[in-house]
């Protein structure tokens, strides 16, 4: 599917690398790459700068300092981007182009493309190959959109939020298809809310915070650097009453009635409760999961940015 790139080839990458919309700062000098055969899943709170990043690496803006680079080149290098593969959050398609002509106008701009047909069969698109794009349904389109990020058999694909809108079996189809595309040499850079694709997709995790880089690492690298665990048990009490236990990140109610306290010190916690004869019962303490060491990355003073905010649809 894919043209293989030597292990540990750099493929993109960002250095020292700033950029501002205004007053508002996206990205503060942050450094990042990707390297061949890698997974990488990136990570942050709205408005820390991921959608920026991927921006720039595609080539669609500039930074006002630092560099840029695609397969060695400036990424808005038309032969940079022939071995990119993208699917931005806001793209949409053609509502009058039917299925397959789109997989055929997209597929003639590159040397070698997948028969539009193996490539539609394979993203269960098949049956639709004849409808206008606008009669698709939203998850059809998001599974079009990755679909037609793969088309040319690109050496690295950036998706940004690909599965938004997908039911479960429609997001575990698009997993095994970019597992397929992965096993065949491809390299993936990735943003999601689902932490749990991404500890599914990724080899590595990049968490970003106010358009800088706080951790990066494998998905076990990451939940073991942060010192963080989750403290469940079921109480009267509203979660907001926890917020101010020493060493707590975020207190909060899970789906189950359950009040969850993720703290730096689960022993301190538990000795507070029964110290202070808190009502509860049902003590459950467990190691932090890839999404609480995220809230704890994003949470915690190095990663908070000096306050720095940003506006979300800029800046993304």
């Amino acid at each position: 599917m894919t043209i293989p790139s030597p292990r540990g080839e750099v493929l993109s990458g960002a250095y020292g690398v700033r950029k501002s919309y205004g007053p508002v700062s996206a990205l503060d000098g942050i450094d990042f790459t990707v390297t061949a055969g890698e997974t990488v899943g990136l990570l942050g709170p709205n408005g820390a700068g991921k959608s920026t990043l991927l921006n720039l690496l595609s080539g669609l803006r500039q930074p006002d300092s630092g560099r840029v680079e695609l397969f060695g080149r400036d990424p808005r290098n038309p032969q940079a981007r022939q071995q990119l593969g993208t699917t931005p959050q806001a793209t949409s398609v053609p509502a009058t182009l039917r299925v397959r002509e789109t997989v055929d106008f997209v597929g003639s701009h590159y040397a070698n493309p997948i028969p539009t047909a193996e490539l539609l069969d394979g993203f269960g698109l098949g049956p639709a190959a004849g409808k206008q794009c606008g009669g698709l349904s939203g998850g059809q389109q998001r599974r079009l959109l990755v679909a037609l990020a793969l088309v040319g058999r690109p050496r690295l694909v950036i998706l940004d939020e690909p599965t938004t809108g997908l039911d479960v079996e429609a997001r575990e189809n698009l997993w095994e298809r970019l597992a397929d595309y992965r096993a065949a040499g491809g390299t993936l850079l990735i943003t999601s809310h689902y932490l749990d694709e991404i500890q599914t997709l990724a080899s590595r995790v990049v968490v970003i915070n106010s358009g800088t880089v706080v951790a990066d690492g494998q998905v076990d690298e990451i939940r073991s650097r942060v010192s963080v665990s989750r403290v469940s048990f079921h109480t009267s009490l509203p979660p907001s009453f926890f917020d101010s236990l020493p060493d707590t990140v975020s207190a909060s109610l899970a789906p189950s009635g359950a009040t969850t306290i993720l703290t730096h010190d689960a022993d301190a916690t538990v000795r507070t409760l029964v110290r202070d004869e808190v009502d509860f019962r049902g003590l459950e303490v467990h190691a932090a999961s890839l999404e609480e060491a995220f809230i704890s990355l994003t949470h915690s003073p190095a990663g908070a940015g000096q306050g720095r905010t940003m506006d979300r649809k800029a800046a993304g």
